[in-house]
């Protein structure tokens, strides 16, 4: 694992949660998303990637396309970051198979997200995630998003929870500061903003770090906005928090993959389709992301088709500078 990781930021600082490329009939793109992975560290400065997560189309791809794909990432960047399998369901032995999975593929850490639908008591929680735990040796970090799975981690159970030697850190969408404040005072866990609007504001009450979304897009600028703000310069990290905050907007304006797969098409980045039940964005969108881009000051070959075969390499996507085109 060749990411910089501290105890505080266990799995590095930027993370980006990674699409997962499809080729125009559907499959998995492999090859794609080895290109996109490189992208993503070596040009967007990630530190890390989720595979696998919701933003990976999780709930649409089998067992064996994950396991595919995650080997098809290691193998590409596994020396220069730390990748991290996706491997939450709502059926605890299903969620401890692809832990195992990950075990076996050379992942560095998984992510768990709140089983979801079923609304499971905290204390079900409790034992689905230390089942997970004990299942691998590998460092795990939650996923508490209950505005997706109907059921928050309550801060009690994330205490007890972070006893486990295993569970070193949370990706909160809870959206709730003064709670995550709370669990942070009271455990080691380290927090990631998985909410990318609040990302400065989540570091300046002790976050570790980000899994992003828009990592795809700005993961450079957000990897800039941690440093400025671990070095004191709190005036600029909120300068690149405000100037970033139309791309929030635009990938968030519906579901975010399919919000970052148009971006990604128009790139010329390997994204592809996305699989049913969602739905590839109208050319109405498509237009409302280039001006959201456009107001954040970033640029690229957007004026490319959909779904057009650029290698990744010769893409430069670059943030406009005062007084430039």
């Amino acid at each position: 694992m060749g990411a910089s990781t501290t105890p505080n930021a266990p799995f590095g600082q930027m993370l980006t949660a990674m699409v997962t490329p499809m080729q125009e009939n559907g499959d998995v793109d492999y090859d794609g998303a080895a290109r996109l992975a490189s992208y993503l560290v070596d040009e967007q400065r990630n530190d890390g990637l989720i595979i696998s997560g919701t933003t990976g189309e999780s709930p649409t791809t089998s067992d064996d396309e994950k396991d595919r794909l995650l080997r098809a990432v290691l193998e590409a960047v596994g020396d220069r970051a730390t990748i991290v399998a996706g491997v939450g369901t709502n059926d605890t032995r299903h969620s401890i198979e692809l832990a195992k999975a990950a075990e076996r593929a050379g992942a560095h850490g998984v992510l768990t997200v709140t089983p979801y639908y079923n609304k499971p008591p905290q204390e079900g929680l409790l034992r689905h995630f230390t089942a997970i735990a004990d299942a691998t040796g590998l460092p795990m970090m939650l996923y508490d998003i209950p505005g997706r799975t109907g059921t928050p981690i309550a801060s009690e159970t994330l205490v007890r929870l972070a006893e486990h030697p295993r569970i070193v850190a949370n990706k909160d969408a809870k959206d709730d500061i003064g709670a995550s404040s709370w669990v942070m005072e009271r455990t080691g866990l380290a927090y990631y903003c998985g909410s990318d609007m609040l990302n400065l504001p989540l570091l300046s009450v002790g976050a570790a770090g980000f899994v992003s979304v828009v990592g795809h897009i700005v993961g450079a600028d957000l990897h800039d906005m941690i440093d400025a703000y671990s070095s004191g310069d709190v005036a600029r990290a909120l300068a690149i928090h405000r100037r970033l905050t139309p791309v929030y907007t635009g990938i968030f304006r519906t579901q975010g993959v399919i919000t970052t797969k148009a971006v990604l098409n128009m790139f010329g980045l390997p994204g592809g389709p996305v699989r049913t039940p969602l739905a590839d964005a109208s050319s109405e969108l498509q237009a409302l992301l280039r001006e959201d881009l456009a107001a954040a000051g970033v640029k690229g070959p957007i004026g490319l088709a959909p779904h057009q075969a650029v290698p990744a390499s010769a893409v430069g996507v670059e943030r406009l500078t005062e007084g430039s085109a």
